[in-house]
């Protein structure tokens, strides 16, 4: 009974701070002692602002270029018209099937679980995704029986928005079903969660990643070393102690994480807390997000620099999407394309 007590506090602690978020960016920049007038912030935004309070708790005080502040504040620059900028640069929704699976590569299918996220990023590349026509009634199950029926598929990839937003009960169900495929070997989750809202890695999610038949690959989303404090410390040791094996996506971005030290810093970061560095994904041009670019020369320096400091293990790919390609790019041959 104390056990099951115990459960329901920590799921409806990290149900309260996901509540409890800031929803107006004058209320965080308040927060953080930084005038809003100082800043060019837009009238009005399209894609909503949001930031979990434990995210916020890493930004510096007065400091309006820190680099996590960065990731999250909407500026005016977002509203600028700039050519090769658009609503879908991955051709996501050309490769769309039924109930929200997105087919793209050999062997592997990704599903969107769910359009919700703890925070949102401005360089989001799903920004303007078109999530009300793909999750509506029924989605799930078009999308388990499409799964079903392609014995070619070993990986099912779950994606978003961010899958771990949905609570336990639904993420168990959803487990069980994938599970009860018997093409299907692995499970890979892309999140952002235990990073910006460490308390969602609860007992019980820990418990549903430890008996999956299948193995369970959760790729988490860190940009910068500042994003890592003791609390992502701890969800991440509590995921490898029961047998997930963590992997860390970045994005390249400029003001960010686009010099050495800053690279480095991520790479020791991550993985002095259990995840290996695996990814470093170039920009996707999606409308809104010019202000980020890195150029890719920049990115191959950057690549070069890590590969003298650092040993290969903490050296993560460069990389690029590239719309019809077979794989994700090595950034030095998607520049050549």
């Amino acid at each position: 009974m104390i056990a099951r007590s115990q459960q329901v506090l920590e799921t409806a602690d990290w149900r309260a701070q996901l509540r409890d978020a800031y929803r107006e960016p004058r209320r965080l920049l308040a927060h953080l002692g930084i005038e809003a007038s100082a800043l060019e912030l837009p009238a009005h935004n399209d894609f909503p602002f949001r930031v979990t309070r434990a995210f916020a708790s890493r930004m510096r005080h007065g400091d309006a270029a820190d680099p996590l502040l960065r990731q999250v504040l909407p500026l005016a620059a977002e509203g600028l018209e700039v050519a090769g900028y658009s609503a879908d640069p991955l051709q996501e929704t050309t490769h769309f099937a039924d109930g929200g699976l997105i087919r793209k590569y050999t062997g592997r299918a990704l599903l969107i679980a769910t359009g919700a996220c703890a925070i949102h990023c401005r360089y989001c590349f799903r920004r303007e995704f078109p999530y009300g026509e793909s999750l509506g009634h029924g989605a799930l199950e078009r999308a388990l029986a499409i799964l079903a029926d392609d014995a070619s598929l070993s990986e099912v990839i779950l994606s978003g928005g961010d899958p771990l937003v949905l609570d336990d009960a639904a993420l168990g169900s959803l487990f069980a079903r994938l599970a009860a495929l018997p093409h299907l070997t692995r499970l890979r989750i892309h999140t952002r969660l235990p990073v910006v809202l460490p308390a969602r890695v609860t007992p019980r999610l820990l418990d549903l990643l430890a008996t999956s038949r299948l193995r369970v690959v959760l790729v988490v989303h860190v940009n910068h070393a500042n994003e890592i404090d003791d609390e992502v410390r701890a969800a991440l040791a509590a995921l490898r102690r029961v047998g997930v094996t963590l992997l860390n996506q970045a994005v390249l971005l400029r003001g960010v994480n686009d010099d050495v030290a800053a690279q480095v810093a991520l790479s020791e970061a991550v993985f002095n807390a259990g995840a290996l560095p695996y990814y470093v994904h170039a920009l996707d041009p999606v409308r809104g997000t010019a202000h980020f670019a890195v150029a890719d020369a920049r990115a191959h320096e950057l690549e070069r620099a890590m590969r003298a400091l650092l040993p290969g293990y903490l050296v993560p790919r460069f990389v690029r999407e590239v719309p019809g390609a077979s794989s994700k790019l090595p950034l030095t041959e998607a520049t050549s394309l």
